[in-house]
Protein backbone atom coordinates (compact mmCIF):
# COMPACT_ATOMS: atom_id res chain seq x y z
CA UNK A 1 0.00 0.00 0.00
CA UNK A 2 1.34 3.44 -0.81
CA UNK A 3 2.16 5.20 2.22
CA UNK A 4 3.78 9.16 2.97
CA UNK A 5 6.86 9.63 3.16
CA UNK A 6 8.11 9.83 6.39
CA UNK A 7 12.02 11.67 6.10
CA UNK A 8 12.55 13.56 8.94
CA UNK A 9 14.90 16.99 7.87
CA UNK A 10 16.37 19.59 9.98
CA UNK A 11 15.24 23.07 7.75
CA UNK A 12 18.09 25.15 6.61
CA UNK A 13 18.67 28.77 7.50
CA UNK A 14 16.57 29.90 4.09
CA UNK A 15 17.88 32.31 1.90
CA UNK A 16 15.18 34.83 0.94
CA UNK A 17 15.76 37.45 -1.99
CA UNK A 18 14.23 40.41 -3.32
CA UNK A 19 15.04 41.17 -6.93
CA UNK A 20 13.83 43.60 -9.54
CA UNK A 21 16.32 46.50 -8.12
CA UNK A 22 19.72 47.88 -8.23
CA UNK A 23 21.58 47.65 -4.52
CA UNK A 24 22.14 44.71 -2.23
CA UNK A 25 21.19 45.41 1.49
CA UNK A 26 21.69 42.14 3.74
CA UNK A 27 19.36 41.65 7.00
CA UNK A 28 17.75 39.36 9.37
CA UNK A 29 14.01 39.00 9.38
CA UNK A 30 14.08 37.12 13.08
CA UNK A 31 10.32 36.14 12.59
CA UNK A 32 10.85 33.69 10.00
CA UNK A 33 14.07 33.23 10.40
CA UNK A 34 15.68 33.86 7.17
CA UNK A 35 18.57 35.75 5.87
CA UNK A 36 17.96 38.20 3.21
CA UNK A 37 20.66 38.60 0.18
CA UNK A 38 20.77 39.52 -3.12
CA UNK A 39 19.37 37.15 -5.81
CA UNK A 40 20.79 38.69 -8.51
CA UNK A 41 23.76 36.60 -10.61
CA UNK A 42 26.67 38.87 -11.32
CA UNK A 43 24.88 42.12 -10.20
CA UNK A 44 23.16 43.66 -6.95
CA UNK A 45 19.67 43.24 -6.49
CA UNK A 46 17.58 46.30 -3.87
CA UNK A 47 16.42 44.44 -0.84
CA UNK A 48 13.37 46.03 0.79
CA UNK A 49 11.84 44.76 3.85
CA UNK A 50 8.36 43.33 3.49
CA UNK A 51 5.11 45.24 5.22
CA UNK A 52 2.52 44.09 6.74
CA UNK A 53 -0.34 42.88 4.57
CA UNK A 54 0.63 42.37 0.89
CA UNK A 55 2.71 45.14 -0.10
CA UNK A 56 6.58 45.04 0.02
CA UNK A 57 8.07 48.57 -0.12
CA UNK A 58 3.51 50.20 0.45
CA UNK A 59 3.66 50.36 -3.29
CA UNK A 60 4.21 47.55 -4.94
CA UNK A 61 2.30 43.58 -4.22
CA UNK A 62 4.46 41.12 -3.38
CA UNK A 63 5.34 37.97 -5.26
CA UNK A 64 6.89 35.28 -3.36
CA UNK A 65 9.06 33.00 -5.50
CA UNK A 66 10.85 30.13 -4.29
CA UNK A 67 13.79 27.92 -5.76
CA UNK A 68 16.42 25.91 -4.42
CA UNK A 69 19.16 27.74 -6.78
CA UNK A 70 19.66 31.36 -8.04
CA UNK A 71 18.96 29.92 -11.88
CA UNK A 72 15.03 31.04 -11.92
CA UNK A 73 15.21 34.06 -9.56
CA UNK A 74 17.45 35.13 -12.01
CA UNK A 75 15.30 34.57 -14.69
CA UNK A 76 12.46 36.69 -12.54
CA UNK A 77 14.93 39.70 -12.54
CA UNK A 78 15.15 39.50 -16.18
CA UNK A 79 11.66 39.84 -16.94
CA UNK A 80 11.39 42.59 -14.57
CA UNK A 81 14.32 44.02 -16.44
CA UNK A 82 12.24 43.55 -19.76
CA UNK A 83 8.78 44.52 -18.52
CA UNK A 84 9.29 47.77 -16.70
CA UNK A 85 5.02 48.39 -16.33
CA UNK A 86 5.27 44.75 -14.06
CA UNK A 87 8.47 45.76 -12.39
CA UNK A 88 6.54 49.28 -10.85
CA UNK A 89 3.72 46.97 -9.52
CA UNK A 90 5.39 44.07 -8.00
CA UNK A 91 8.11 43.34 -5.84
CA UNK A 92 9.35 39.71 -6.17
CA UNK A 93 10.31 38.21 -2.71
CA UNK A 94 13.02 35.01 -3.41
CA UNK A 95 13.17 32.37 -1.02
CA UNK A 96 16.45 29.84 -1.80
CA UNK A 97 16.91 26.71 -0.47
CA UNK A 98 19.82 24.32 -1.75
CA UNK A 99 18.30 20.88 -1.74
CA UNK A 100 21.79 19.40 0.23
CA UNK A 101 20.60 17.20 2.94
CA UNK A 102 16.64 17.31 1.82
CA UNK A 103 16.71 21.17 3.34
CA UNK A 104 14.37 22.09 0.19
CA UNK A 105 11.26 20.12 -0.17
CA UNK A 106 10.44 19.64 3.93
CA UNK A 107 10.33 23.68 3.95
CA UNK A 108 8.25 24.23 0.54
CA UNK A 109 6.13 21.46 1.70
CA UNK A 110 5.38 23.61 4.87
CA UNK A 111 4.83 27.01 3.01
CA UNK A 112 2.69 25.54 1.19
CA UNK A 113 0.49 23.94 3.88
CA UNK A 114 0.48 27.08 5.98
CA UNK A 115 -0.30 29.23 3.27
CA UNK A 116 -1.08 33.30 4.13
CA UNK A 117 0.86 35.98 2.75
CA UNK A 118 4.14 34.31 2.77
CA UNK A 119 3.56 31.16 0.92
CA UNK A 120 5.00 30.93 -2.46
CA UNK A 121 3.01 32.27 -5.48
CA UNK A 122 6.31 30.66 -8.11
CA UNK A 123 7.87 27.34 -6.70
CA UNK A 124 10.41 24.92 -8.38
CA UNK A 125 10.79 21.43 -8.29
CA UNK A 126 13.78 18.98 -9.91
CA UNK A 127 13.72 15.77 -11.56
CA UNK A 128 14.87 14.22 -8.11
CA UNK A 129 10.94 15.29 -6.65
CA UNK A 130 9.23 17.36 -9.06
CA UNK A 131 6.51 14.42 -9.44
CA UNK A 132 5.68 14.45 -5.51
CA UNK A 133 4.40 18.62 -6.77
CA UNK A 134 2.81 17.42 -9.81
CA UNK A 135 1.44 13.86 -9.56
CA UNK A 136 2.06 12.73 -5.79
CA UNK A 137 0.92 14.12 -2.33
CA UNK A 138 1.64 17.61 -3.06
CA UNK A 139 0.13 18.34 -6.34
CA UNK A 140 -3.01 19.57 -4.72
CA UNK A 141 -1.00 22.63 -4.65
CA UNK A 142 -0.23 23.62 -8.49
CA UNK A 143 -2.37 25.48 -10.73
CA UNK A 144 -3.16 23.77 -14.16
CA UNK A 145 -1.62 26.14 -16.35
CA UNK A 146 -5.17 26.43 -18.07
CA UNK A 147 -6.49 28.52 -15.29
CA UNK A 148 -3.84 30.38 -15.12
CA UNK A 149 -5.37 31.96 -18.63
CA UNK A 150 -2.65 30.14 -20.65
CA UNK A 151 -3.63 28.47 -23.35
CA UNK A 152 -1.05 25.42 -22.96
CA UNK A 153 -2.31 23.00 -24.89
CA UNK A 154 -1.34 25.18 -28.48
CA UNK A 155 1.19 26.89 -27.08
CA UNK A 156 2.99 23.19 -26.02
CA UNK A 157 2.55 22.12 -29.65
CA UNK A 158 3.43 25.25 -31.32
CA UNK A 159 6.51 25.46 -29.19
CA UNK A 160 7.09 21.41 -29.73
CA UNK A 161 8.09 20.75 -26.28
CA UNK A 162 9.94 17.17 -25.49
CA UNK A 163 6.88 14.65 -24.52
CA UNK A 164 8.27 13.34 -21.34
CA UNK A 165 9.15 17.00 -19.86
CA UNK A 166 5.50 17.60 -20.60
CA UNK A 167 4.32 14.21 -19.05
CA UNK A 168 6.56 14.96 -15.79
CA UNK A 169 4.35 18.22 -15.20
CA UNK A 170 0.99 16.49 -16.03
CA UNK A 171 -1.40 16.16 -12.69
CA UNK A 172 -3.49 13.13 -12.32
CA UNK A 173 -6.31 15.08 -14.22
CA UNK A 174 -4.24 15.60 -17.09
CA UNK A 175 -4.00 19.05 -16.63
CA UNK A 176 -0.17 20.63 -17.43
CA UNK A 177 0.59 22.01 -14.02
CA UNK A 178 4.39 22.51 -13.99
CA UNK A 179 6.73 23.17 -17.30
CA UNK A 180 10.48 23.61 -17.41
CA UNK A 181 13.01 25.55 -19.99
CA UNK A 182 15.66 23.33 -20.35
CA UNK A 183 15.51 19.66 -22.22
CA UNK A 184 17.89 17.36 -20.52
CA UNK A 185 18.44 14.95 -22.74
CA UNK A 186 21.25 13.30 -22.54
CA UNK A 187 24.82 12.35 -24.74
CA UNK A 188 28.05 11.44 -24.16
CA UNK A 189 30.17 14.10 -23.93
CA UNK A 190 33.99 13.55 -25.13
CA UNK A 191 37.68 14.20 -25.35
CA UNK A 192 38.84 14.65 -28.85
CA UNK A 193 42.51 14.19 -28.18
CA UNK A 194 41.59 11.08 -26.21
CA UNK A 195 39.78 9.62 -29.38
CA UNK A 196 42.47 10.35 -31.91
CA UNK A 197 44.64 8.70 -29.92
CA UNK A 198 42.77 5.27 -29.06
CA UNK A 199 40.33 5.18 -31.85
CA UNK A 200 42.43 6.85 -34.43
CA UNK A 201 39.50 9.43 -35.26
CA UNK A 202 37.37 12.09 -33.07
CA UNK A 203 34.91 12.29 -35.40
CA UNK A 204 30.88 11.90 -33.97
CA UNK A 205 30.00 8.80 -36.38
CA UNK A 206 33.30 7.18 -35.39
CA UNK A 207 33.07 7.60 -31.10
CA UNK A 208 29.13 6.52 -31.63
CA UNK A 209 30.00 2.95 -33.43
CA UNK A 210 32.84 2.01 -30.90
CA UNK A 211 31.11 3.09 -27.43
CA UNK A 212 28.05 1.65 -28.85
CA UNK A 213 25.60 4.47 -29.58
CA UNK A 214 21.59 3.93 -29.74
CA UNK A 215 22.17 -0.02 -29.37
CA UNK A 216 20.10 0.46 -26.05
CA UNK A 217 23.05 -1.79 -23.97
CA UNK A 218 26.60 -1.66 -22.94
CA UNK A 219 28.60 -4.09 -24.85
CA UNK A 220 30.32 -1.98 -26.97
CA UNK A 221 31.02 0.32 -24.12
CA UNK A 222 32.35 -2.36 -22.27
CA UNK A 223 34.56 -3.06 -25.36
CA UNK A 224 35.35 0.38 -25.91
CA UNK A 225 36.61 0.60 -22.13
CA UNK A 226 38.48 -1.83 -22.66
CA UNK A 227 40.67 -0.33 -25.81
CA UNK A 228 41.13 2.70 -23.70
CA UNK A 229 42.83 1.20 -20.77
CA UNK A 230 45.12 -1.03 -22.88
CA UNK A 231 46.46 2.82 -23.49
CA UNK A 232 46.03 4.07 -19.93
CA UNK A 233 43.07 6.07 -20.09
CA UNK A 234 39.61 5.61 -18.22
CA UNK A 235 36.33 6.20 -20.61
CA UNK A 236 34.21 7.61 -17.49
CA UNK A 237 35.47 9.42 -14.20
CA UNK A 238 33.37 7.22 -11.94
CA UNK A 239 29.82 5.32 -11.75
CA UNK A 240 27.94 8.03 -10.77
CA UNK A 241 28.42 9.21 -14.72
CA UNK A 242 27.08 6.00 -15.81
CA UNK A 243 24.08 5.55 -13.04
CA UNK A 244 22.78 8.61 -14.86
CA UNK A 245 22.22 7.17 -17.64
CA UNK A 246 21.08 3.79 -16.63
CA UNK A 247 18.89 5.51 -14.08
CA UNK A 248 16.62 7.25 -16.51
CA UNK A 249 16.77 4.62 -19.40
CA UNK A 250 15.08 1.99 -17.66
CA UNK A 251 11.64 0.56 -18.20
CA UNK A 252 9.84 1.49 -14.81
CA UNK A 253 10.17 3.20 -12.00
CA UNK A 254 11.03 2.15 -8.28
CA UNK A 255 7.14 1.88 -7.91
CA UNK A 256 5.20 -0.36 -9.19
CA UNK A 257 1.38 -0.94 -8.02
CA UNK A 258 2.64 0.35 -4.75
CA UNK A 259 5.31 -1.95 -4.25
CA UNK A 260 9.48 -1.92 -4.78
CA UNK A 261 10.07 -2.98 -7.86
CA UNK A 262 14.01 -3.03 -8.95
CA UNK A 263 13.85 -2.51 -12.65
CA UNK A 264 16.81 -5.28 -14.40
CA UNK A 265 17.77 -2.22 -16.56
CA UNK A 266 18.81 -0.84 -12.77
CA UNK A 267 19.88 -3.89 -11.44
CA UNK A 268 22.38 -4.12 -14.26
CA UNK A 269 24.15 -1.20 -12.93
CA UNK A 270 25.66 -3.52 -10.16
CA UNK A 271 27.41 -5.49 -12.41
CA UNK A 272 28.72 -2.62 -14.56
CA UNK A 273 29.72 -0.58 -11.57
CA UNK A 274 31.71 -3.38 -10.27
CA UNK A 275 33.23 -4.43 -13.59
CA UNK A 276 34.04 -1.14 -14.38
CA UNK A 277 35.79 -0.53 -11.07
CA UNK A 278 37.73 -4.12 -11.14
CA UNK A 279 39.00 -3.51 -14.62
CA UNK A 280 40.17 -0.27 -14.39
CA UNK A 281 37.76 0.75 -16.68
CA UNK A 282 37.00 4.48 -14.33
CA UNK A 283 38.96 6.59 -11.58
CA UNK A 284 36.58 5.75 -9.24
CA UNK A 285 36.22 9.17 -8.42
CA UNK A 286 32.92 10.53 -7.31
CA UNK A 287 30.40 13.14 -9.11
CA UNK A 288 30.69 16.77 -7.87
CA UNK A 289 34.12 16.17 -5.66
CA UNK A 290 37.13 17.75 -6.57
CA UNK A 291 38.50 14.41 -7.98
CA UNK A 292 35.22 14.64 -10.66
CA UNK A 293 36.03 17.89 -11.44
CA UNK A 294 39.86 17.35 -11.63
CA UNK A 295 39.24 14.90 -14.76
CA UNK A 296 37.89 16.69 -16.61
CA UNK A 297 40.57 19.06 -16.62
CA UNK A 298 42.75 15.93 -17.25
CA UNK A 299 44.52 15.88 -13.80
CA UNK A 300 43.23 12.42 -12.46
CA UNK A 301 44.60 9.45 -12.36
CA UNK A 302 44.28 8.62 -16.00
CA UNK A 303 42.70 10.38 -18.78
CA UNK A 304 39.19 10.50 -19.21
CA UNK A 305 37.44 10.18 -22.57
CA UNK A 306 33.87 11.52 -21.68
CA UNK A 307 31.40 12.08 -19.63
CA UNK A 308 27.16 11.25 -19.54
CA UNK A 309 25.21 14.50 -19.29
CA UNK A 310 22.65 16.75 -20.91
CA UNK A 311 23.89 19.79 -22.26
CA UNK A 312 23.62 21.63 -19.21
CA UNK A 313 26.90 19.67 -17.70
CA UNK A 314 29.04 21.29 -20.74
CA UNK A 315 27.76 24.91 -20.22
CA UNK A 316 27.66 24.65 -16.60
CA UNK A 317 30.13 22.13 -15.40
CA UNK A 318 32.29 20.86 -17.53
CA UNK A 319 33.01 24.61 -19.30
CA UNK A 320 33.85 25.84 -15.55
CA UNK A 321 35.90 23.20 -14.96
CA UNK A 322 38.39 22.23 -18.21
CA UNK A 323 40.44 25.66 -18.39
CA UNK A 324 42.40 27.29 -15.19
CA UNK A 325 41.08 29.82 -13.36
CA UNK A 326 44.16 32.60 -13.16
CA UNK A 327 44.49 35.13 -10.45
CA UNK A 328 43.99 38.72 -12.03
CA UNK A 329 45.86 42.00 -10.65
CA UNK A 330 42.26 43.25 -10.49
CA UNK A 331 40.08 42.71 -6.84
CA UNK A 332 36.34 43.27 -6.37
CA UNK A 333 34.40 44.88 -3.77
CA UNK A 334 35.56 42.77 -0.68
CA UNK A 335 39.16 42.68 -1.79
CA UNK A 336 39.21 39.77 -2.95
CA UNK A 337 41.37 38.99 -6.53
CA UNK A 338 39.54 38.38 -8.94
CA UNK A 339 39.94 34.85 -11.53
CA UNK A 340 39.62 34.71 -14.85
CA UNK A 341 39.20 31.39 -17.11
CA UNK A 342 41.78 31.09 -18.93
CA UNK A 343 40.73 28.55 -21.84
CA UNK A 344 44.52 27.89 -23.36
CA UNK A 345 45.35 25.24 -20.42
CA UNK A 346 43.62 22.53 -19.21
CA UNK A 347 41.39 20.57 -22.00
CA UNK A 348 38.46 23.23 -22.97
CA UNK A 349 38.02 23.06 -26.16
CA UNK A 350 39.18 19.44 -26.95
CA UNK A 351 35.47 18.69 -26.02
CA UNK A 352 32.80 16.88 -28.91
CA UNK A 353 29.22 15.22 -28.05
CA UNK A 354 27.72 12.32 -29.64
CA UNK A 355 24.99 9.76 -29.20
CA UNK A 356 24.65 7.53 -25.99
CA UNK A 357 24.59 4.21 -26.23
CA UNK A 358 21.16 4.22 -24.25
CA UNK A 359 18.63 7.23 -24.12
CA UNK A 360 18.41 9.41 -20.85
CA UNK A 361 18.12 12.68 -19.14
CA UNK A 362 19.30 14.12 -16.41
CA UNK A 363 17.72 17.05 -14.23
CA UNK A 364 15.62 19.63 -15.10
CA UNK A 365 13.57 22.35 -13.40
CA UNK A 366 9.59 22.73 -13.74
CA UNK A 367 7.98 26.03 -12.63
CA UNK A 368 4.58 25.67 -10.67
CA UNK A 369 1.75 28.13 -9.20
CA UNK A 370 0.43 27.67 -5.63
CA UNK A 371 -3.62 27.43 -6.27
CA UNK A 372 -3.75 29.66 -3.66
CA UNK A 373 -1.83 32.82 -4.82
CA UNK A 374 -3.82 35.84 -5.51
CA UNK A 375 -1.05 37.03 -8.02
CA UNK A 376 -2.10 34.16 -10.74
CA UNK A 377 -2.06 36.90 -13.31
CA UNK A 378 1.32 37.58 -12.75
CA UNK A 379 2.64 34.73 -12.23
CA UNK A 380 1.07 33.73 -15.59
CA UNK A 381 3.24 36.20 -17.42
CA UNK A 382 6.46 34.93 -16.15
CA UNK A 383 5.72 31.20 -16.42
CA UNK A 384 4.77 32.42 -19.95
CA UNK A 385 7.88 33.70 -20.46
CA UNK A 386 9.95 30.78 -19.16
CA UNK A 387 8.19 27.70 -20.50
CA UNK A 388 6.39 28.54 -23.49
CA UNK A 389 7.72 31.44 -25.32
CA UNK A 390 9.14 30.10 -28.84
CA UNK A 391 9.64 33.94 -29.77
CA UNK A 392 12.88 35.40 -30.22
CA UNK A 393 11.85 37.91 -27.13
CA UNK A 394 11.29 35.12 -24.64
CA UNK A 395 13.85 33.32 -22.12
CA UNK A 396 14.25 29.79 -24.26
CA UNK A 397 15.72 31.60 -27.33
CA UNK A 398 17.72 33.59 -25.18
CA UNK A 399 19.05 30.43 -23.37
CA UNK A 400 19.77 28.95 -26.47
CA UNK A 401 21.49 31.73 -28.09
CA UNK A 402 23.69 32.30 -25.18
CA UNK A 403 21.89 36.06 -25.19
CA UNK A 404 20.21 35.63 -21.71
CA UNK A 405 24.13 37.19 -19.75
CA UNK A 406 25.60 38.95 -22.64
CA UNK A 407 29.01 38.97 -19.94
CA UNK A 408 28.43 35.03 -20.06
CA UNK A 409 27.58 33.91 -23.01
CA UNK A 410 26.44 30.72 -22.40
CA UNK A 411 24.61 28.23 -24.53
CA UNK A 412 21.78 25.24 -23.32
CA UNK A 413 19.26 22.97 -24.86
CA UNK A 414 15.80 24.38 -24.41
CA UNK A 415 12.73 22.55 -23.58
CA UNK A 416 11.13 24.11 -27.25
CA UNK A 417 12.25 22.10 -30.35
CA UNK A 418 10.76 25.15 -32.54
CA UNK A 419 13.81 27.25 -30.50
CA UNK A 420 16.58 25.18 -31.20
CA UNK A 421 15.53 25.01 -34.86
CA UNK A 422 15.73 28.57 -34.80
CA UNK A 423 19.16 28.36 -32.98
CA UNK A 424 22.90 28.41 -33.09
CA UNK A 425 24.44 26.04 -30.60
CA UNK A 426 28.33 26.07 -31.97
CA UNK A 427 30.45 26.37 -28.82
CA UNK A 428 34.52 26.88 -28.87
CA UNK A 429 34.48 24.52 -26.07
CA UNK A 430 33.57 21.49 -28.42
CA UNK A 431 35.94 22.54 -31.14
CA UNK A 432 33.04 24.51 -33.20
CA UNK A 433 30.68 21.54 -33.42
CA UNK A 434 26.86 22.52 -32.66
CA UNK A 435 25.66 20.17 -30.13
CA UNK A 436 21.62 21.44 -30.56
CA UNK A 437 21.39 18.25 -33.08
CA UNK A 438 22.93 15.69 -31.00
CA UNK A 439 20.72 17.12 -27.55
CA UNK A 440 17.42 17.49 -29.89
CA UNK A 441 17.68 13.74 -30.42
CA UNK A 442 18.19 12.57 -27.08
CA UNK A 443 15.53 14.35 -25.85
CA UNK A 444 13.22 12.63 -28.20
CA UNK A 445 14.54 9.22 -26.73
CA UNK A 446 14.18 10.45 -22.69
CA UNK A 447 11.61 9.00 -21.13
CA UNK A 448 10.22 10.28 -18.18
CA UNK A 449 7.58 7.53 -17.10
CA UNK A 450 10.17 5.82 -14.90
CA UNK A 451 9.73 8.41 -12.41
CA UNK A 452 8.77 8.17 -9.22
CA UNK A 453 7.70 10.72 -5.95
CA UNK A 454 10.05 9.12 -4.27
CA UNK A 455 13.09 8.99 -6.30
CA UNK A 456 15.33 11.35 -4.41
CA UNK A 457 15.32 8.90 -0.94
CA UNK A 458 15.35 5.45 -3.41
CA UNK A 459 18.16 6.23 -5.33
CA UNK A 460 20.70 7.76 -2.29
CA UNK A 461 19.60 4.30 -0.95
CA UNK A 462 20.67 2.00 -3.53
CA UNK A 463 23.85 4.19 -4.24
CA UNK A 464 24.70 3.11 -1.28
CA UNK A 465 24.19 -0.25 -0.98
CA UNK A 466 25.70 -0.25 -4.77
CA UNK A 467 28.50 1.28 -3.20
CA UNK A 468 28.99 -1.62 -0.76
CA UNK A 469 28.60 -4.52 -3.37
CA UNK A 470 31.66 -2.84 -5.39
CA UNK A 471 33.91 -1.73 -2.78
CA UNK A 472 33.62 -5.72 -1.57
CA UNK A 473 31.69 -5.10 1.78
CA UNK A 474 28.42 -6.83 0.79
CA UNK A 475 27.90 -9.78 -2.33
CA UNK A 476 25.19 -8.68 -3.95
CA UNK A 477 22.45 -10.71 -2.63
CA UNK A 478 23.72 -8.88 1.03
CA UNK A 479 23.56 -5.46 -0.47
CA UNK A 480 19.99 -6.14 -2.58
CA UNK A 481 18.67 -7.36 0.47
CA UNK A 482 20.02 -4.05 2.86
CA UNK A 483 18.25 -2.06 -0.14
CA UNK A 484 15.60 -3.29 0.29
CA UNK A 485 14.98 -3.38 4.11
CA UNK A 486 15.86 0.59 3.99
CA UNK A 487 13.40 1.23 1.75
CA UNK A 488 10.51 -0.72 3.64
CA UNK A 489 11.68 0.70 6.68
CA UNK A 490 12.03 4.74 5.52
CA UNK A 491 8.90 5.11 3.32
CA UNK A 492 7.09 1.71 4.34
CA UNK A 493 7.03 -0.25 0.82
CA UNK A 494 7.56 -3.83 0.52
CA UNK A 495 9.55 -5.25 -2.29
CA UNK A 496 7.91 -7.15 -4.87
Amino acid sequence: MKKVLSVISALAILASFTACGDNTNDQKDDQSNKTTTAAKDDADATTEAKDDGDKGDGKKEIINVWSFTNEVPGMVQKFCSLNPDFDAKYQIEITNIPTTNNEYTPALDKALMAGGKDAPDLYCAEAAFVLKYTQGEMAKYATPYKDLGLDVDSKIAEAKIADYAVKIGTNPSGDVVGLGYQATGGAYIYRRSIAKKVFGSDEQSVVEEKIGAGSNGWDKFLEAAKELKAQNCAILSGDGDLWHAVENSSDQGWIVDDKLHIDPKREIFMDLSKTMKDEGYINCTTDWTDSWFADMRSEGEKDVLGFFGPAWLISYTLSENCGSWDETDEKDADGNVIKKLNTEKGTWGDWAVCKPPVGFFWGGTWLLCNNESTKKDAVAQIIDWVTLDCSKDGLQYMWANGTYNPDKPVKDCVASETVINMSDGTMDFLGGQDMLPVFLAGNKFANGSNLTPYDEHINKAWRDQVTQYVEGNKSKEEAIKAFKTTVEETLDFEAE
